[in-house]
């Protein structure tokens, strides 16, 4: 009980020291230290006269000399400024810092000069044990503050964790979870051996081959992976060892991602599909990166989409001369537009950033921004991509994917535009649904055009990328899949042996600029995707790494349950990247070549014009995806079109 009360009345007195403004708090530390100066003064005149000191006329002018010259130093310092309860190493150097510049002017006036009663030495003992006491009194508070005070929340009200990696940026991350109440780390995990059994500010580091006895027990709640530097796939193999324990996991991003080596609470995040994918990124050729975009005018369509926002990022590190911004969402124009500026400016830029609202669709308007605009590389990344919603609206999606593309291909080549890239899906490849047969048949039209430049009509090099789902992109699982976990479920899939593709939206848009740039004209250009994921699989990881279990027949105590919805229209249990196998490799690993078979420009127009015309003037969707077929053979519906009456 009188633990209790004085535990209660510790938090409670230095939760009202808490709640003070900050600047009555460093007025109070000011007169704490005043009253330590003077405390300093006594103890030296006892020090050097071996004997208890009276207080006579000299201490008060040695404590009046003394006060007067440490404050002016401490305000130069920056004393004041630093908050007490994360008082460090650096803030004991910076306090050593300041003595030192106060001892010299101390010293100077009573060294010398001789008054009378005051031993000259009093000037260098003084300084010393006012530091002492200084450093004594801030750690005091910290201990009380942190130890104390934060000991004082029961255990069942504490997060216990352990940080895998001993090396600064966990030491760092160590130090920063010391000032949060409610976490406690009770180890190190790392994979040095060597390192086993020896303890870094009193936390003992385990090897990473002890962690069955480490996290076997239930005793630890999470793991935080402070390994910044290691490489992708060293990650998921880590991630993969800790999915076989009830623990959480979280890490700290990548170095490139850490500003001046600073570590906190706060950076900590969930762990990513990026981290499981396991699949080390390929540092992009500058070469390429820049052949096509830098010194020159470069369009985006669709520059406010997924993929279309990181191209804009991308190409905007390149440094063209001036970037095209064409959107048709207001919102996302302006959103862009904004992070683009602000970009520029910190990075020191100078491209021109235009925002141009527009639709692709409207091919009038098409052909004056071309004009007015004279892009001389364009990424045309303008599209439904969608799938249900598509199938659901196929006429909508056939006029928007494939007379989008059209139109901007006809408007660049008028426009003399030097590369035109088409930013295509695997689910163009052997569909099964109108989205992905659209995307196809977009690939059509810039193989025909293509074609049609090897006969000496127009000059604009045509070229497509094909690759699959990206990490973070609109409608992608990952989202959805932290969101029902967060509301404790169920994951909700359409079916446990659906696989896809993946790659993370940055590397995708890397690819995309550097394939565009080795174009020569009609290439099919296909990324290296990696291995596909089982999308169960991945739902499964992403409940154990939150500390979680599935519950299924053989765990009906689990936490979360998978439940299997049934595939959607036009959905497929895999993807492919390839209509034959017979990819050619390029100059980069990442890419390949795909050789397709295509359709003369002639015959490709004839079709298009009828399908044109069933779109816009008789709004029949069935006969539209008949013509759909023979534009793509390879393309078969999982399932007979329903009637769609609606002229969409």
């Amino acid at each position: 009980m009188l633990r209790q009360k004085l535990g209660n009345g510790i938090v409670s007195a230095f939760g009202r020291v808490g709640a003070m403004p900050r600047r009555l708090r460093q007025l109070i530390i000011a007169l704490t230290d005043g009253a330590l100066c003077i405390i300093a003064v006594w103890i030296a005149f006892s020090l050097r006269l071996g004997e208890f000191y009276r207080v006579e006329t000299s201490f008060l002018l040695v404590s009046g000399a003394a006060l007067a010259l440490w404050y002016p130093v401490a305000i130069w310092r920056g004393i004041y400024r630093s908050i007490i309860r994360f008082s460090g190493a650096r803030a004991m150097a910076r306090l050593g810092t300041a003595v030192i510049a106060y001892t010299i002017p101390m010293s100077a006036l009573f060294l010398a000069n001789s008054f009378a009663g005051i031993p000259r030495t009093v000037a260098l003992i003084q300084p010393i044990v006012f530091l002492a006491l200084m450093a004594v009194s801030r750690l005091t508070i910290r201990f009380i503050l942190i130890d104390i005070v934060n000991g004082y929340y029961s255990d069942s009200a504490r997060r216990v964790v352990a940080i895998y990696g001993a090396g600064s940026a966990g030491q760092q991350l160590a130090l920063s979870l010391r000032h949060e109440a409610h976490v406690r780390v009770a180890a190190f995990i790392d994979d040095d051996l060597r390192l086993g059994g020896q303890q870094l500010d009193g936390i003992t580091v385990h090897p990473s081959t002890t962690l069955d006895s480490l996290l076997g027990n239930g005793e630890i709640d999470e793991v935080l992976l402070a390994l910044p530097g290691a490489a992708r796939s060293r990650r998921k193999a880590i991630i993969e060892a800790l999915q076989e324990y009830r623990v959480a996991v979280r890490s700290l991003p990548s170095v490139g991602n850490l500003i001046d080596g600073k570590v906190s609470f706060s950076d900590l995040r969930e762990v990513s599909i990026d981290d499981l994918l396991g699949r080390d990124s390929v540092r992009p050729n500058e070469l390429l990166m820049g052949k096509t975009i830098t010194g020159k005018r470069v369009m985006v369509t669709g520059a406010g989409g997924s993929i279309g926002s990181e191209l804009c990022r991308q190409i905007l590190r390149a440094r063209p001369t001036q970037i095209l911004l064409l959107e048709r969402s207001e919102y996302a124009l302006y959103d862009i537009r904004s992070e683009l500026e602000a970009l520029a400016e910190a990075s020191d830029i100078s491209t021109t950033i235009v925002p141009i609202l527009g639709d692709v669709c409207d091919r009038p308007a098409m052909q004056r921004i071309f004009d007015h605009a004279r892009p001389d590389t364009v990424f045309h990344a303008a599209a439904y991509k969608h799938v249900p919603l598509v199938e659901s609206n196929p006429l909508a999606g056939l006029r928007n994917n494939i007379f989008g593309t059209l139109n901007a291909c006809i408007a660049a080549e008028e426009a003399q535009v030097q590369h035109f890239v088409l930013i295509s899906t695997d689910k163009a490849v052997r569909p099964t649904n109108i989205m992905g047969a659209s995307k196809r048949i977009c690939e059509l039209v810039l193989q025909a055009r293509a074609e049609l430049r090897g006969k000496g009509r127009g000059q604009t090099i045509f070229s497509m990328v094909r690759f699959g789902n990206v990490l973070g992109s609109s409608g992608s699982v990952v989202p959805r899949f932290q969101r029902q976990i967060r509301e404790g479920g169920p994951i909700t899939l359409t079916h446990r042996e659906i696989t896809r593709y993946f790659m993370t939206i940055p590397e995708a848009a890397q690819l995309v600029i550097q394939a565009g740039a080795m174009a020569k004209g009609g290439e099919v250009f296909v990324l290296d995707m990696g291995e596909p994921v089982r999308i169960a699989d991945l739902a499964r990881s992403m409940i154990h790494l939150s500390g979680l279990t599935v519950r299924d027949t053989n765990n009906p105590e689990g936490d979360i349950e998978i439940v299997e919805t049934g595939l959607r229209p036009g959905e497929k249990l895999y993807e492919e990247l390839l209509i034959d196998n017979n990819p050619e490799q390029t100059k980069h690993p990442r890419i390949f070549r795909a050789r397709e078979d295509l359709w003369s420009w002639n015959d490709l127009e004839r079709e298009l014009k009828l399908l044109d015309n069933i779109a816009r003037e008789r709004g029949d969707a069935l006969e539209a995806v008949g013509i759909v077929s023979r534009l793509v053979p390879e393309y078969a519906p999982d399932r007979p079109q329903p009637a769609m009456p609606i002229a969409s």
